[in-house]
């Protein structure tokens, strides 16, 4: 799984600040590092609504189909995946789940059972089939690439639910990465989530 950010809001707390002493009229209360304890006085008073000045982009390569159904629910997000009407799969990659992989004989019946997939695949192809026909047999393992936009009030409500010990294996880890690298671009924002590497899960402070 590569996880890279794309691009972000510049000086997105500095934005969410300014619309935030809009509402309450406290423009001279900004100075260089006002916006730190401004935006957690925000989120704990639950005024998120002025987090949604401010946008991540993200670029995922390597992630399953499987994780892919799961992100594209959260529909307030915008999306740019890749075809597999457009884009032939002869060659696809698969990403194969921990307990699976953890079991040598297990794991051997995984991959034959892919690679016989990524055969049918190609015969159908071959024999005519349109890439948007041969598709149907691909499975949910299958990697793909995805693009995903999100305002900075919907990431935390997606990390919250998707970074949680319920949440499925494979996008918990998407949102640990994502958790990371939020942290680090808008600390203020996203303060209150913490990374548990030890249980692999996200924590958010209550």
């Amino acid at each position: 799984m590569k996880v890279q950010l794309v691009s972000v809001t510049p000086n997105a707390e500095k934005v969410i600040e300014k619309a935030a002493r809009t509402c309450y009229m406290s423009h001279g209360k900004i100075t260089k590092c006002s916006h730190k304890e401004f935006i957690k006085r925000l989120i704990g008073a639950g005024h998120l609504s002025v987090l949604e000045h401010a946008l991540a982009t993200f670029s995922l390569e390597g992630v399953s189909r499987a994780l892919t159904h799961q992100l594209v629910r959260h529909r307030l997000c915008s999306y740019s995946q890749q075809s597999q009407r457009y884009v032939r799969e002869d060659n696809f990659q698969w990403v194969v789940p921990p307990d699976i992989k953890e079991d040598k004989n297990l794991k051997k019946e995984y991959d034959e059972c892919m690679k016989y997939l990524k055969d049918r695949y190609s015969s159908f192809l071959q024999n005519s089939v349109k890439a948007e026909d041969a598709r149907f047999i691909l499975p949910n393992a299958c990697c793909t690439s995805i693009v995903f936009s999100a305002n900075f009030r919907q990431l935390r409500h997606i990390i919250a639910l998707r970074g949680s010990s319920k949440a499925q294996w494979e996008i918990r880890e998407l949102f640990i990465k994502i958790t990371e690298l939020m942290k680090k671009i808008a600390p203020s924002c996203f303060y209150d989530f913490k990374v548990d590497y030890e249980k692999r899960i996200v924590k958010k402070d209550v």
